[in-house]
């Protein structure tokens, strides 16, 4: 198998299938354990990531159960429990955005069948990550309130039970916390959480009428509160039977979780989003033992923060589904159109009974108003029940399919998978094979490069690499072709199972978790603080087409170790990837395509020009791939307005990162002309690109800045007395944009220059701070003059000491122009340019610059642009910078 190029030790093993998770902002997460361990792949040996679960969680009070009932079968599984210590059973992250920084949230489940949400500590300065939702307490006080799902009879009661809480006592008192809005107290429940010394609070309310069971749940953040009370030794508990005792422990207890892609509620369902909340959403799946599935739709917050982390999250649950007669072991989401109008989401499920089912999941469904129905309908059970449970599923559209075409893998407790292509417009499910791949239980399926190629592992220590040509499913080794890296670590290759696989962003790498063989390591030392790892495989080498034989071969014969068809197949895979960056739904987070240019171009530089002058080629339909690189280049560079801006923005990056990546980013952002220090040679053939990088970033403010114009004489226009609304974009910096404008007017296009002009005869008719030409000073009030895009300098103070005056330097906001104030500001880890303002969702859509906003503005609705946490210039997502003690993600 390929060597793998760096890798990353735990401090304890995993237990469970799919133990290891990619995020889709560039973090990976691994169940070791009692423990979650975070990490950043670009910074492995970097700070990390921890949630730490409790030594034990006070069990639900569901019912009593005569003593001499306790030796029932179905209750057999419950005495014999012996589990000193929950650990991790599943983990999955949310889609980007769902967090209140515009992060990832990462729903775990534990052995203990509890689900809980947990959010990256952006402002609290720790590595211990932040609860911010209980699944499972909400579950419980549902199924509580409904009797779970059982006739209403009357109940034996049981006096003098120990350890049990009293019903009265159940209902918590509010707790207080600064910044969390507190509604009236008649509508809120509260219930204990585990060993916590802390009242854990859910604000339970329907936003429907009384009588529908749709339940809003909205998380309290952790506060210092009163202790618990202590637990009486008289209670009233309703005396069940062993069936009923069996059976509502099997709904509480979760086993397996996944979270859909992010969806968009129409205003027909609700008109007005909750509080704290806005129409876009994400549904949390959760399976449990008895075979029914439980979904919590989880609204992105309505606007985003970086300094305070006490926003509210809407959390409904808006149905349960009995998938299965029996455990569900997998779970996993799919999207076969993204309408926003209607979208088609597939959801897939896998049990322990072998079964597998396919149900379609679709927003007009949403207009049931029990919960016990819900929103999905069963389209295929693609394999019955049989005697083989199913351990993983891995499922993926492909992008090129003209159809609604699925590919469905499936992970067996035999060692063996299944492929199916599924065509769900034609409703024709087809089987492709089955493949005894392992010799023990598959744990885990990643389709990579669109379903071209699966990676499956196994319990028994082996990853296996397959193609997938037409129909039928061919094993190929793991491409041993790397950029170079090789593996600095010292962990010994002593390993006896894999417990998961998972692909990076960029579909360029995958991750996968090991145990070692404890027995083989040093027990004094090794064996004590190594217990698993996390490997890294490079896989852009893997061949998927049949090659190409006019490619150039620029620099080869340096490059010894590498065959031809394995070159080729880097650029076909890296072009592939950049391509794939391309999709608007898609995060700009291109860290492994980066990493593998810059190790390429430490051993071939002319290798990685010929792959970027490739993909310039095709950025403009007039460009020709016949022409020279110099001409492509200069091509580019003078029609960079016909050019949509997620293909600017990574242009930008690739500029920066890649070809620029001996300069610093301050450096370039000053003067991007300044090549000092830099040999003749170099200095000709990175100036083209500088130019190219100039015009690009100019191009990509005109956009910005006659946008602003254009909502600003929009709003005008309205007589709109307040533009501010949570959430939501609005002009603000137009008296330094205009300043820009007549600073830059030589060099800025006839449109733009008629915007600022009819902006110069509106603006009077605005009277606002957000408007002012005049800034000031921070630290000591003085005047600030417009003299820089990213910095500016005070005038100081009028009285000067030792004849020296004091002035500071501060801080412009990259999206408004603004002098930044000193409050916690958005970094972007590309371009280290600095936000105060975030900007419109619209400048990163544009598909060329619109050459007649002054027309568009009719249409125009400033109140519905939506704020977008990514950087103008680069387009990935912007963050909180965090001292190198701690850990921060890397899109780039």
């Amino acid at each position: 198998m390929a060597s793998r190029f760096q890798a990353a030790a735990l401090v304890a093993a995993p237990l469970c299938p799919n133990a290891v998770v990619w995020s889709e902002e560039n973090l990976i997460a691994v169940a070791s354990g009692h423990l979650v361990t975070i990490l950043n792949p670009a910074l492995l040996y970097g700070p990390k990531g921890l949630i730490t679960l409790p030594a034990e969680c006070e069990p639900y009070q569901i019912g009593v159960v005569k003593r001499e009932d306790l030796l029932s079968n179905c209750l057999l599984s419950t005495c014999l429990n012996r589990d000193r210590r929950p650990c991790v059973q599943s983990v999955s992250w949310s889609p980007i955005g769902m967090a209140p920084n515009a992060g990832c949230l990462l729903a775990v489940c534990t052995t203990e069948g509890r689900v809980k949400i947990y959010r990256p500590p952006f402002c609290d300065f720790c590595s211990e990550w932040i609860e911010v939702m209980d699944i499972s307490d909400g579950l419980y006080r549902y199924l509580e309130n409904n009797n779970f799902g059982e006739d209403a009879t009357e109940h034996a009661s049981v006096d003098d039970i120990p350890n049990s809480v009293p019903r009265k006592e159940r209902k918590r008192r509010r707790v207080n916390v600064s910044g969390v809005i507190n509604n009236d107290s008649r509508s809120s429940v509260y219930t204990n959480v585990g060993s916590f010394d802390l009242a854990r609070g859910f604000e339970i309310r329907s936003c429907q009428p009384k009588e529908k069971n749709s339940y809003q749940i909205i998380s309290v953040s952790k506060a210092k509160g009163k202790p618990v009370n202590k637990v009486s030794n008289n209670c009233t508990l309703p005396m069940i039977t062993a069936d009923q005792y069996a059976s509502r422990s099997a709904i509480l207890h979760s086993l397996v979780l996944a979270w859909s892609p992010v969806l968009k509620l129409p205003s027909s369902n609700c008109p007005v989003p909750p509080n704290g909340s806005s129409h876009c959403f994400s549904v949390l799946a959760v399976g449990g033992r008895s075979g029914k599935i439980s979904f919590w739709r989880i609204s992105t917050p309505e606007c985003y923060s970086i300094e305070h982390s006490t926003i509210s999250t809407s959390t409904v649950l808006i149905g349960l589904l009995q998938a299965h007669n029996s455990w569900i072991t997998t779970i996993s989401w799919a999207m076969i159109s993204s309408d926003s109008s209607n979208p088609q989401v597939l959801l897939v499920t896998g049990s322990s009974d072998g079964s597998v089912r396919i149900w379609r999941y679709g927003l007009e469904l949403l207009n049931s108003t029990e919960v016990e129905l819900a929103p999905f309908s069963l389209l295929k059970e693609v394999i019955t029940v049989n005697t083989v449970p199913i351990s993983v599923l891995s499922i993926i559209v492909p992008v090129q399919s003209p159809h609604q075409i699925l590919l469905l893998a499936v992970g067996k407790g035999s060692g063996s998978f299944e492929v199916w292509i599924c065509d769900i417009s034609g409703s024709k499910y087809e089987k492709a094979g089955s493949y005894d791949a392992h010799d023990q239980a598959v744990t885990g399926l990643a389709w990579v490069f669109g379903g071209h190629c699966l990676y499956s592992c196994s319990q028994d220590n082996i990853v296996r690499s397959w193609i997938l040509r037409g129909s039928f499913l061919s094993d190929v080794p793991i491409p041993s072709i790397t950029p170079g890296l090789k593996s600095s670590t010292d962990l010994p290759d002593v390993f006896f199972s894999c417990l998961g696989v998972a692909v990076s962003p960029g579909n360029l790498i995958i991750a996968m978790v090991r145990s070692f063989d404890l027995d083989t390591l040093d027990h004094m030392y090794e064996a004590r603080a190594q217990k698993a790892a996390v490997e890294f495989l490079w896989i852009g080498g893997q061949q998927i087409d049949a090659l190409s034989s006019t490619f150039p071969e620029y620099g080869l014969e340096a490059f010894p170790d590498f065959c031809k068809e394995g070159l080729v197949s880097w650029v076909d895979n890296i072009l592939w990837s950049l391509k794939q960056c391309e999709h608007l739904d898609k995060p700009l987070v291109v860290w492994d395509v980066i990493a593998a240019l810059l190790a390429f171009k430490r051993s071939v530089p002319k290798y990685v020009e010929c792959i970027l002058v490739k993909w310039l080629s095709t950025l403009h339909p007039e460009s020709q791939e016949g022409l020279s690189p110099e001409k492509i280049l200069s091509h580019v560079s003078k029609n960079v307005s016909n050019i949509s801006s997620r293909r600017l923005h990574l242009l930008n990056i690739i500029c920066r990162c890649v070809i620029l990546s001996e300069l610093k980013a301050d450096q370039v952002n000053s003067k991007l002309h300044n090549l000092e220090g830099l040999c003749g040679s170099i200095e000709e053939q990175l100036d083209v690109w500088m130019v190219l990088l100039s015009n690009s970033e100019r191009e990509l403010r005109d956009r910005l800045v006659s946008f602003s114009f254009s909502a600003f004489l929009c709003l005008t226009s309205h007589s709109a007395s307040s533009f501010s609304h949570p959430g939501c974009w609005y002009p603000v910096g137009i008296a330094q944009m205009e300043q820009w404008v007549a600073r830059n007017h030589e060099h800025i296009r006839k449109e733009l220059k008629v915007l600022a002009s009819e902006v110069v005869e509106h603006k009077t008719r605005i009277h606002s701070g957000e408007y002012a030409e005049e800034e000031q000073c921070s630290y000591c009030s003085s005047s600030v003059l417009f003299d820089s895009l990213d910095s500016a300098l005070c005038q100081g103070l009028e009285e000067c000491v030792d004849g020296v005056c004091q002035t500071h330097k501060l801080v412009r906001c990259a999206v408004s122009m603004q002098v930044c104030p000193t409050t916690p500001l958005w970094f972007c880890k590309c371009c280290h340019r600095w936000s105060y303002r975030l900007a419109p969702e619209c400048l990163f859509t544009m598909p060329s610059y619109p050459l007649d906003f002054k027309h568009r503005r009719k249409s125009l609705t400033v109140e519905e642009e939506i704020s977008k946490p990514f950087c103008p210039f680069c387009g990935i997502p912007l963050q909180r910078l965090q001292p190198e003690f701690l850990l921060s993600a890397s899109p780039v």
